[in-house]
């Protein structure tokens, strides 16, 4: 069996766990994520842990798969996620209109970002977005979606880049 697998997933003070036939329900302080029941796996909850066993020899990818997303499922409801985004370029900016982002990326138009249900965006300065919440799975397709409108670019770097992220740079034409 999968090694991942094996290993229970502990469930921290606040947060419940409900195991039915189609769907996993994990309830805490920052919101309630669900999931349907992986197929060929057995979910059981044990003195505040969550246990899964695969049901067949073929099965065994799947628990260690099905124990990852629970896993994520109970640090985003106990802890959440968060993500970081940096805005390089002259005059690159963000901004907040309610809960709406305001991006100012060099285009003839300010461009307009609807933040989804769920997801929270936050910006700390002009520079920077930090986007919350507690599934793992949409706060990075939101960090995606917002990266896309300006990549950075190979000659200048700039773009909005996520934290940290190293960007390889080329060399300009020689004459």
């Amino acid at each position: 069996m999968s090694r991942v697998g094996k290993k229970p997933v502990a469930l921290p003070k606040g947060v419940e766990c409900q195991v039915q036939a189609d769907a996993i329900t994990v309830k805490g302080p920052k919101g309630t994520l669900q999931i349907a029941a992986p197929a060929g796996v057995d979910v059981a909850i044990n003195g505040g842990e969550i246990q899964l066993k695969a049901q067949g020899d073929n099965d065994h990818k799947m628990a260690g798969t099905a124990r990852a997303l629970i896993n994520n499922m109970v640090k985003g409801v106990s802890e959440g996620y968060t993500r970081k985004l940096e805005l390089v370029g002259v005059g690159y900016r963000a901004a907040l209109q309610g809960k709406d982002l305001n991006l100012s990326l060099g285009f003839s138009h300010p461009v307009l970002f609807k933040a989804p249900e769920g997801i929270t965006i936050e910006v700390p300065a002009q520079t920077e977005i930090l986007i919350k919440g507690a599934d793992k799975q949409r706060v990075g397709e939101v960090a995606a979606k917002i990266r896309a409108f300006r990549p950075p670019e190979p000659y200048k770097g700039k773009g909005v880049r996520y934290s940290g992220e190293q960007i390889t740079m080329k060399e300009a034409k020689k004459a």
